[in-house]
């Protein structure tokens, strides 16, 4: 996006690139959705056979349908929302994983995976294999092959590291599950509305996402695709109201009201239902495209600067397009700072919620610079992100 922000009479540059956190801008039909349900029907779905609670249900399962068609899943039905893809994870390993269950996972984990884990091991006597991936990112199959013995529980892991970039083998990995009866859990926050995601041809049983990253919609959206022996097995996180057989004081078993207790973010779900469709209108292989054409112009540029580190895969096809860089010995939330107080360039920095990833890569406990790029972002502003890297990294070695 280009623009400028006004302070006084001066005018300052913004180029936003922490696309791997919130995307921003959203497709204007993303705000217009959102704007005509407040406006226009602001009523709960299921909770009433008038009119505008018609409408809000049409709204959902239109949301639904889309989501269906993105991750090829078996029925809208099976498409469940939550509030984001920490929530829909939560809502797997709590409901899937019993007392004194093995659980195999990875090295790159955001905390959304790792977190809930160390709880169910401390609460529940878990036995946890994390199995390490290489200091880019990259994880061997052969690895979790060895890992992942008959009698495991599940596998839950990332599809992409939010820190390194690098695309994990979640189908050769769900493959492995299966063979030794575990459940396949995913978290896809990195590569929904990414990479073409099959939830039939990935093996996975749960596969959580979020809304408020590559797939365009609001903040406070997400969910899962559940397969039929996991929603089996799954138990309800929480119960509550569903709008649906009333008559019984127990959680409907049926999909997707089993896990979808209390009202829910019906106009965030409008927002999310335009952001995917826009991404289907554009192509995703377009935006992939553009994306990491982006990616690999500010690596390669990156890697002129003196100084500076760039970690993950060297492989454009091997990442996702979020690269991180370190300086030795730089303040990086210093050097963040000025990039976003001189220049206008917003990235994170620091562990990103990820200290396995950053243990991984060696860049534990410091972290790393993240600059992550979407679609809207162009050549033009990943040469001015770089020319304002150049000068903050001469400025901080000083």
């Amino acid at each position: 996006m280009n623009s400028t922000d006004r302070s006084g009479d001066v005018a300052r540059r913004s180029v936003y690139l922490d696309h791997a956190a919130t995307s921003r801008p959203k497709p204007p039909a993303v705000a217009a959705a959102m704007d005509r349900y407040m406006r226009e029907v602001c009523a709960s779905p299921g909770r009433g056979g008038y009119a505008l609670s018609l409408d809000a249900g049409r709204i959902v399962f239109r949301a639904r349908a889309a989501l269906k068609q993105l991750f090829n899943a078996a029925s809208e039905e099976s498409v469940v929302f939550t509030l984001n893809v920490t929530h829909a994870l939560n809502i797997a390993m709590h409901g899937l994983i019993r007392p004194g269950d093995r659980v195999v996972t990875t090295s790159v984990e955001h905390n959304s995976v790792i977190r809930p884990l160390r709880q169910l091991q401390a609460d529940h006597g878990l036995e946890l294999t994390i199995v390490q991936c290489d200091r880019h990112g990259m994880l061997d199959p052969s690895d979790m092959a060895r890992a992942v013995q008959p009698g495991t529980r599940a596998v839950v892991m990332t599809h992409a590291s939010n820190v390194l970039g690098s695309i994990l083998p979640i189908a050769e990995v769900g493959r492995i599950a299966h063979e030794a009866g575990a459940f396949f859990i995913v978290d896809t926050a990195q590569t929904a509305g990414v990479l073409d995601i099959d939830f039939n041809e990935v093996g996975a049983d749960v596969l959580a996402f979020t809304g408020h990253k590559s797939l365009m919609g609001p903040p406070g959206t997400g969910g899962f695709v559940v397969g039929a022996e996991a929603a089996k097995q799954m138990r309800p996180l929480f119960s509550g109201g569903t709008g649906s057989r009333s008559h019984l004081e127990t959680q409907p078993e049926e999909l997707p009201d089993r896990f979808e207790a209390g009202t829910m973010n019906t106009v965030g779900i409008a927002g999310l239902a335009a952001g995917v469709e826009f991404i289907a209108g554009v192509g995703m292989e377009r935006v992939r495209r553009h994306e990491l054409e982006l990616a690999a112009t500010f690596i390669e540029g990156a890697q002129a600067i003196d100084g500076v580190e760039v970690y993950g895969p060297g492989a454009r096809e091997a990442r996702v397009p979020t690269v991180s860089v370190g300086l030795a010995g730089r303040d990086l939330a210093q050097m963040a700072y000025a990039l976003d107080a001189e220049h206008g360039v917003m990235v994170r920095p620091g562990l990103h919620c990820s200290p396995l990833a950053h243990r991984t890569a060696g860049t534990f406990p410091e972290g790393t610079l993240r600059f992550s790029f979407g679609c809207f972002n162009t050549r033009e502003e990943v040469d001015y992100a770089l020319s304002a890297l150049a000068t903050v990294a001469m400025s901080a070695g000083e």
